[in-house]
């Protein structure tokens, strides 16, 4: 059996606003993703934590801009956000899962605020 080919990314592009990062891979896809909704599903300890349990609901991050796209190895890149956070390491699997499950992932966001009385704007 062969093992299944990992699609590649052939562009990573920031918007003149620095609202979205669009990656495009070798397999045609591509994902135009919100810096809002990057930095809200970073993949750092600081929000994910280190168990489900330790996970950390960001909010007032409606505006949040990226202000530099860091490589890492052949495997990702760090984003740093206009709010300092830049401890999120974004594999290229970790960009197709946020392409790939975007009305999932940002709806449950988009819930857990409402749920905690909480805000995308503070």
């Amino acid at each position: 059996m062969s093992e299944e080919k990992k699609a590649w990314p052939t562009e990573i592009r920031l918007s003149k606003d620095r609202r979205i990062l669009t990656v495009s891979f070798d397999n045609g896809e591509a994902h135009e993703l919100s810096a809002e909704y990057l930095r809200v599903c970073s993949p750092s300890a600081e929000v994910q934590g280190h168990s489900p349990s330790q996970r950390k609901t960001v909010t007032g991050k409606r505006g949040v801009t990226i202000i530099e796209i860091e490589p890492v190895g052949n495997y990702a890149v760090k984003l740093h956000f206009d709010d300092l956070h830049n401890s999120g390491i974004y594999s290229w699997d970790y960009f197709l899962k946020l392409g790939h499950e975007r009305e999932v992932l940002w709806g449950g966001y988009l819930k857990e605020l409402e749920e905690k009385g909480l805000s995308r704007d503070r």
